[in-house]
């Protein structure tokens, strides 16, 4: 049996998945089985891994179906081996893993039963912080939060910034309600009790949905800045910035219905429909303007 099932999803970012790979076997005293699911890639990403790192399983998908589904081929394979593995790990192409460091995470959660879910700390290529690796479930308050600016005018607030928990501190260890798909550690039985990621979600919003089904069953959700995973973040994304910025409001509009709708005032409720998507709007005639600025996550 293995330790760790590790999904990587992948999208026209072949040299980026390369480093991602050799990082991933580099990262010693962990039995992985690795599968790199192409997303119908037309740059050869399937090809390369074949080559450069047969010991991984590669799944060509025909159509790029979106992360979810996706990430749901791999997670079916690792459903189909005899025995499967304790854990399951969503990680992003344009990640790379320190040496030791899924044997730390894995290490990490052994040590906490009750933790289903955990990520690290998530740090772009400037060394700052992506401030996606924990996030707040996008409540009506938290989206109003969002939505209306207040979580950029004033991050540091514990009323206005838990969209992204800006008011935390970055190094310190703290229970969350979910971590980001770029790098999500789950337990093998928090995802049986959570099932597959919701196909309705395209590119964003399935990992928090996914967080949200496992919280329902009683686990935690750990933030662990212990463990330090640089991310090249929103490669994928960026090339296709029209449609990464659509997808990223219509997230937030799947997990309101689907989360929220039926327990919120309906005029609340209708504000808060109007308000995404008038920020949708906004975002998109940015884009316009700006194609190269969507990083995604």
């Amino acid at each position: 049996m293995s330790d760790l099932g590790l999904i990587i999803v992948s999208y026209n970012v072949s040299d980026l998945l390369g480093e991602c790979l050799r990082s991933v076997f580099a990262s010693g005293g962990v039995t992985a089985h690795v599968a790199v699911v192409d997303n119908a890639s037309e740059d050869g990403s399937a090809t390369m891994v074949k080559q450069r790192f047969p010991q991984a399983t590669v799944i060509e998908s025909p159509t790029n179906g979106g992360y979810a589904y996706a990430n749901n081929l791999g997670l079916r394979l690792l459903q189909e081996l005899p025995d499967p593995p304790h854990y399951v790990l969503l990680l992003n192409p344009d990640t790379v893993v320190p040496a030791d460091g899924l044997r730390r995470m894995l290490d990490y959660m052994e040590a906490r039963p009750d933790v289903g879910v955990a990520g690290p700390k998530l740090v772009l290529r400037d060394g700052s912080l992506d401030l996606a690796c924990r996030r707040s479930f996008p409540s009506p308050y938290v989206s109003f939060c969002r939505i209306a600016g207040l979580s950029k005018l004033f991050p540091r607030s514990r009323l206005f910034g838990r969209y992204n928990l800006t008011y935390l501190d970055p190094d310190r260890e703290a229970e969350v309600d979910s971590v980001v798909g770029a790098f999500m550690m789950v337990k093998w039985k928090a995802f049986q009790d959570a099932g597959l990621l919701d196909e309705s979600f395209f590119l964003y919003g399935e990992d928090l949905d996914w967080a949200y089904r496992m919280k329902e069953h009683g686990w935690r959700v750990m933030y662990n800045p212990a463990l330090k995973v640089l991310h090249h973040k929103g490669e994928s994304s960026r090339r296709n910035s029209k449609r990464a910025t659509s997808e990223f409001y219509r997230a937030m509009l799947i997990f309101y219905h689907k989360h929220y709708a039926r327990n919120t005032f309906p005029l609340l409720g209708a504000a808060i429909v109007l308000g995404i998507h008038l920020r949708s709007a906004l975002a998109r005639a940015s884009s316009l303007l700006r194609p190269a600025s969507i990083k995604g996550g």
